[in-house]
């Protein structure tokens, strides 16, 4: 009876969306719109500003995703993302009310709901490999033809054709910027330097602005480079260490949840009580809340080497 009314208000809801004519892309933006103004009075400014307060939980979850897709240049596809994400947390609820656990019904929907925010921020480490990999090529060939002419504009000129995305973008962007529309190098640096969120990016950004003050400080760039090379060669030393959590969390996790239909066939009556008593029903919702909580520390874990000053 529980499924049939649960299936019936899916029913209500998706029939309310098309009589109104109302896209379900839009209905998100605007529910992310208004969670988006909360918080904005000048008691939280201020809290913000002075960095007292923490953004914690499921919104530090969504708030990393957000960065992650505005720096893949990826933001339009966030609309999706909470769509999939509604979609989801109706499926687990669907789940739970199917298996009658009502202990399992926030579990499995809050859960659900997060696996496409969690998938996002486990594939951006991936991003980060390629961005870094990357970044170590077009600065060294860049720095390189800088420390010969002595212009920043000739030595992007001259190496673009070689860059790949994602950084061939920013340096295309920089060069426009400065043959057509503004010629102040400086200004058009400083501009660069907020493309790519990268430490030793930036680091390089400052000490080429130094550079366009005195062409002496250009022999400053190279040691700065290398600090790419260092990171790269640490995390391939690192790499298998860096993604072994997550292989034994995806062990840990099969053989966990793989123990529930074997109990169908070694003892029955152990299933039946698992299954349908409350107290076998409550220590499933606790072992999906471990599986659910585990998989969030193993993708904080996974995250690639970073220099930091």
């Amino acid at each position: 009876m529980k499924l049939l009314l649960f299936i019936a208000f899916v029913g209500m809801v998706a029939g309310g969306f098309i009589l109104f004519s109302i896209p379900p892309l839009e209905f998100a933006d605007s529910v992310m719109k208004h969670f988006g103004r909360r918080g904005h009075s000048i008691k939280a400014r201020i809290t913000a500003a002075t960095q007292k307060k923490k953004v914690k939980g499921i919104r530090l979850i969504i708030q990393e995703t957000g960065e992650i897709l505005q720096a893949t240049n990826k933001s339009s596809k966030f609309s999706m993302l909470c769509i999939t994400s509604l979609a989801l947390f109706v499926t687990g609820a669907f789940a739970a009310i199917a298996m009658d656990n009502m202990f399992l019904i926030p579990v499995l929907a809050v859960g659900f709901a997060l696996l496409p925010f969690w998938y996002v921020l486990f594939t951006a480490a991936f991003y980060k490999k390629q961005l870094n990999g990357e970044l170590e090529t077009a600065l060294s060939v860049i720095t390189a033809s800088y420390l010969r002419c002595e212009s920043i504009i000739t030595a992007v000129d001259e190496n673009i054709t070689y860059l790949n995305p994602p950084v061939v973008d920013v340096f295309r962007g920089f060069f426009n910027q400065t043959r057509l529309i503004n010629s102040n190098v400086r200004l058009a640096i400083e501009g660069l330097k907020s493309k790519i969120d990268n430490e030793v990016f930036r680091e390089w950004c400052d000490a080429l602005i130094a550079c366009q003050e005195d062409k002496n400080l250009k022999s400053t760039l190279l040691p700065i480079v290398s600090k790419l090379s260092d990171m790269r060669i640490v995390a391939s030393e690192l790499e298998y260490m860096l993604y072994e959590p997550m292989k034994e969390f995806i062990t840990m996790a099969i053989l966990l949840i793989g123990n529930i239909p074997l109990l169908y066939f070694l003892n029955r009556s152990w299933f039946n009580t698992l299954m349908f008593h409350p107290v076998g029903k409550l220590i499933l919702a606790i072992t999906g809340t471990v599986v659910f909580v585990s998989l969030a520390g193993v993708i904080r874990l996974s995250k690639p080497i970073e220099y930091k000053r």
